[in-house]
């Protein structure tokens, strides 16, 4: 297996190795617990043990100093075998980006560090469009009540990002202890694809969040710099996107030559040799390629906007969002070709439930809902004609 972000020449930093043992432990038992879905608690347990939670962490915080596009390499090689513990492992880092950019130093540095020090897994109970989640002002901060959906990795997390609306609507996000009185994380997650994630509900009965737990300085999306979280949410689905396409076309490239047999009516000596099976390869490899191309792009160009830090300004933040927007279509539009279509260039014996294969597409499929392309291809489109760059939001 490939070493994660090494290039050729370098020498292969501890973590990539690491890495690279956890993608073999997750290949080992991917099928299996793909039938099963569940928290993988195994799994998770494996990554606390690490060290990798703090990979996207600078050194002098206790982390490991990765940029975001090593990071975001090490989420594309776990999605390339295990897409649902990818997610859960790609959420954890923005959830503590999401401290770093909306919060002020004095709050995020304690929480980052102590993530570091009790190995804290970080789950999601933000979702913003969950509007009927209210925040009561109480003495010393708030107490949030609702039900939020899609909270992917809120099972078996030790600290929660929590969303709710204020009297004037205003979205307040909290960071809370996932053992909190008032939070029940509950077990109703059973959906086609990305069936380990634990993306069901959470449960907020008069949950208190501290005036300090409050990310308000500078708060979400209030500057440049801050409106880089849903950049690098995007980032994040792309890549894993790309990596669920890159597995599939090895699982059918695999399947083809050790399993294959060339059609009735075909002159090859083997299915490997058929110049239709090639031609199909062909197609799935140059769109991959493409796909992965303009990601590495995305990520370079989101690595420089994060070290601008405060100094990035709307403009080179929207140049981010364009080649964002890019990478994020093309992954899709690419994965989601070669995990419907590699059963093609496999054949019938490659729909046994034995295999899985179709997990590929199913976790694409559920995972690429997560917000329409059509709304990023108006707004690449916007770009092209208009020369109007796309205007922050969560999911821009």
């Amino acid at each position: 297996m490939k070493h994660f972000g090494a290039e050729a020449g370098h020498e292969v930093l501890p973590w990539q190795a690491t890495a690279e043992r956890i993608a073999q432990a997750l290949a080992h038992t991917a099928v299996e617990r793909d039938q099963r879905g569940g928290t993988p608690k195994t799994e998770r347990d494996l990554l606390r043990d690490s060290g990798l939670l703090m990979l996207s962490v600078p050194a002098e915080f206790g982390g490991l100093g990765a940029s975001w596009r090593q990071t975001l390499d090490v989420v594309r090689g776990f999605a390339r075998v295990d897409s649902s513990v990818a997610h859960l492992f790609a959420f954890h880092h923005l959830l503590l980006a999401t401290t770093w950019l909306f919060a002020r130093r004095a709050q995020w540095q304690p929480w980052i560090e102590q993530t570091g020090e009790r190995r804290w897994f970080w789950g999601n109970a933000l979702n913003p469009l969950d509007k009927s989640t209210r925040a009561q002002a109480v003495p010393g901060g708030y107490a949030f009540s609702g039900h939020k959906s899609f909270c992917s990795g809120a099972s078996d997390s030790d600290m929660l990002l929590a969303s709710a609306l204020d009297a004037d609507d205003r979205l307040l996000i909290g960071v809370v202890p996932t053992r909190r009185a008032g939070i029940a994380v509950l077990d109703d997650w059973d959906n086609i694809g990305q069936r380990q994630t634990d993306s069901g509900s959470v449960r907020l009965d008069a949950v208190h969040v501290g005036a300090d737990e409050l990310l308000l300085d500078p708060g979400p999306l209030s500057t440049p710099f801050a409106c880089l979280r849903p950049l690098l949410a995007q980032l994040i689905l792309a890549n894993i996107y790309l990596g669920l396409g890159e597995g599939a076309l090895a699982e059918a490239a695999s399947f083809t030559r050790q399993q294959g047999r060339p059609w009735l009516f075909s002159s090859a000596p083997s299915a490997n040799e058929d110049p239709y099976v090639l031609s199909h390869y062909g197609d799935f490899w140059l769109a991959l390629q493409g796909a992965r191309l303009l990601l590495d792009h995305a990520g370079a160009a989101f690595d420089q906007a994060w070290l601008r830090g405060e100094a990035l300004d709307e403009s080179e933040r929207g140049q981010v969002a364009v080649a964002v927007a890019a990478a994020k279509v093309a992954s899709t539009r690419a994965s989601l070709e070669v995990a419907h279509r590699m059963f093609e260039v496999t054949g019938a014996r490659a729909t046994t439930a034995a295999l899985r294969l179709d997990r590929y597409w199913r976790n694409l499929r559920v995972h690429t809902l997560h917000d329409p392309v059509d709304y990023k291809l108006r707004e690449l489109g916007d770009w092209a004609l208009n020369a109007r760059l796309p205007q922050p939001s969560f999911y821009s």
